[in-house]
């Protein structure tokens, strides 16, 4: 008997062997689907024992349709459950989803990996999601920047969100996430791009927003705000700022650093000080020349009242 009939004979021989196999519950397999629709997927199983996927064990997600991801050929992983009455081995796509969905979280919890997920409902206290096939909490405190009132939950429902794992546990079945360390995140990364752009010299106007005995802060451009030091206000000594500027008030700044995330901000370097400050400089000062008028006046007055022998 030739070498390549005996390979032949032995590949046969494989194959009906493997035929036999007798799967136990629990056991973890893989098949190709032959056969589609809302109701079940068969699989080959290249054994003599049909696979069969029933509709209840495709996903927990409601909106996963097998007509839409499932096509003939596909290879999948799935879970033995039982052998039904027509010799079939039943199947759960869903349970082979799980294992894999968990040890995909759980890492994604350790890499930090960021999802972008739908909201499905309102539950108390925050909305459900999912990831992967595997039903996520989103409490309300998470769900944004700020906290989302119960009122206003409703309007997420439907929308798009990205999130980060924060708690994935298998055994509890639980799954927690954020939309707030995503979007923290995000608007932390834009702020640095703001300040990556900012050029030593550049000049703009900006609006006071807070008065320390140090200084004011000013806002300006994009959401952007930096400190304009005391003796960056004018060029006249101040106990106070507040004696030449107020909340509210338009001034022009000029920018003379970015370090460590902080702005530092000059208005006397400014290509002009702001009409309002230098008007409140003129008027300073002109308080400073009547009250000095008004002293001379009163000394010379009382003089003028003495005889000197």
């Amino acid at each position: 008997m030739s070498e390549e009939i005996k390979e032949t004979m032995a590949d046969f021989e494989d194959e009906i062997n493997a035929s036999f196999v007798k799967f136990r519950e629990g056991d973890r397999i893989k098949g190709t689907v032959v056969a589609v629709d809302e109701e079940e997927v068969l699989m080959d199983l290249q054994s003599f024992s049909q696979g069969v996927i029933p509709s209840g064990e495709y996903s927990d997600d409601p909106d996963f349709h097998a007509m839409d991801e499932i096509k003939v050929g596909d290879v999948l992983s799935v879970i033995v459950l039982y052998e039904d009455e027509m010799g079939r081995t039943v199947l759960s796509l869903k349970q082979a989803k799980e294992l894999e969905s968990w040890e995909s979280l759980t890492a994604a919890l350790a890499d930090r990996r960021v999802y972008e997920v739908r909201v499905k409902q309102v539950v108390p206290s925050g909305v459900v999601a999912y990831v992967e096939g595997i039903r996520g909490f989103i409490p309300a405190s998470q769900l944004a920047l700020s906290y989302v009132e119960e009122d206003e939950l409703e309007r997420y429902v439907g929308k798009m969100v990205k999130v980060r794992v924060i708690t994935a546990d298998e055994e509890a079945n639980k799954l927690v996430l954020s939309a707030k360390e995503v979007a923290k995140e995000e608007v932390a990364k834009a702020h640095e791009a703001k300040l990556d752009a900012l050029q030593k010299g550049y000049i703009t106007e900006g609006t006071i927003t807070r008065i320390e005995s140090y200084g004011c802060f000013v806002e300006f451009g994009d959401e952007l705000t930096g400190l304009v030091h005391i003796s960056q206000i004018c060029n006249k000594f101040l106990k106070s700022p507040k004696e030449v500027v107020s909340l509210g008030m338009k001034v022009k700044v000029k920018v003379l650093s970015v370090e460590d995330g902080k702005i530092r901000l000059s208005m006397k370097e400014a290509e002009d000080i702001a009409p309002e400050v230098e008007e409140a400089v003129k008027e300073e000062e002109t308080s400073m020349e009547y009250t000095d008028e008004e002293a001379t006046t009163s000394l010379a007055g009382l003089l003028k009242g003495i005889q000197l022998d």
